[in-house]
């Protein structure tokens, strides 16, 4: 698979990568030749880039974190529960834990994957996805800071639903007004759950230094479920942002949280995050310091701005051969630009 700017996608070529749709239906499914027409509504519906499948790049590795069906039964659980908050009823708490037990069993079976959030977000489906970014990261990061079964499982379902208190809330926010007072005020009363599990929707926007919302308070007051979650909510924000925000790519976010480390962000769980992020995903097209242009093709665990580099060669327009360059054998050379 190469990543590609949807701009430069002609028909005939194979989708690399499945696209949801809004509540959990497959839009368009990995290895459909494109037409004309779906190019055209991908576009149509605010999709910039996607996988393709190269026959260069097919041996690259694809694993990730979640299957699709457990991403299906993510992203259809959230749907139904939105609906029912819609309406007035109360969501079930035991088909979002049941949801959140498929999740954290894959993140236990695949742990050792680097984070690399590679679906397709559409307008429509961007809360759900976004959603379930953030309870995947901050589950892999709970795992790797040491929390046992019992905290990943509040953790997870508090990140899985740190933004129900945007569901029917004015787009203007103050006080107590404020999301996540109102996820607080929601998920409090859920006998089910535990406190902790309010919290992290009522602490994910604080910050250690006191300047986040809604109470302003800082570091040990903030509690570690909070924290990681803030880590993550903001990544992928960054990412995918929901304004008119340029995305930033992987490397990037991470700068840009790096330059937050202790202000706005808690140090160690940064220093965590970092270990289990693929600052340079698989498929994306970089720029060498020696000018050569490649595809990362392979990460190396604790290097993730080492990785692996496909370069092609070429007899004009026909590619004759490739040679893979270990940046982490290579410590002269490095990345220079992303070009995808």
């Amino acid at each position: 698979m190469k990543l590609v700017d949807i701009e430069t996608v002609e028909p005939g070529q194979t989708l690399g990568r499945t696209i949801f749709s809004s509540n959990g239906p497959v839009l368009l499914s990995k290895g459909v030749h494109l037409t004309v027409y779906m190019i055209s509504t991908l576009k149509r519906i605010g999709v910039t880039t996607i996988y393709i499948d190269d026959p260069m790049y097919r041996d690259i590795s694809s694993d990730e974190l979640l299957s699709d069906d457990t991403k299906l039964a993510v992203i259809h659980q959230m749907s139904e529960m939105f609906e029912s908050l819609r309406s007035g009823k109360a969501f079930s708490s035991k088909a979002i834990g049941q949801t959140v037990d498929d999740m954290l069993d894959e993140v236990l079976r695949n742990q050792n994957i680097l984070i690399h959030l590679s679906d397709i977000r559409t307008a429509d489906n961007a809360r759900f996805l976004h959603a379930m970014n953030v309870c995947m990261m901050s589950s892999l990061l709970g795992l790797n800071m040491g929390l046992n079964m019992i905290q990943l499982k509040e953790l997870a379902i508090g990140a899985l639903l740190h933004d129900i208190g945007k569901i029917g809330a004015p787009e203007v926010q103050e006080g107590r007004m404020h999301h996540s007072w109102r996820g607080f005020d929601l998920l409090k009363n859920k006998r089910e759950y535990s406190l902790l599990i309010a919290h992290v929707a009522f602490q994910h926007h604080e910050f250690v230094d006191g300047t986040g919302l809604p109470r302003g308070l800082t570091g040990d007051d903030i509690h570690t479920y909070a924290k990681i979650a803030a880590v993550a909510n903001i990544y992928d924000n960054m990412i995918y942002p929901n304004d008119d925000e340029a995305p930033l790519m992987p490397h990037e976010a991470c700068e840009r949280l790096n330059a937050m480390s202790g202000t706005m962000l808690d140090h160690e769980v940064l220093t965590q995050f970092m270990r289990i992020v693929s600052i340079y995903p698989n498929g994306i097209s970089v720029r060498l310091s020696n000018r050569q242009i490649g595809v990362v093709v392979s990460q190396h665990r604790g290097l993730p701005g080492r990785p692996i580099v496909r370069v092609i060669d070429k007899d004009g327009e026909d590619a004759v051969g490739y040679v893979e360059i270990d940046l982490a054998q290579h410590p002269t050379l490095f990345i220079e630009a992303v070009l995808s």
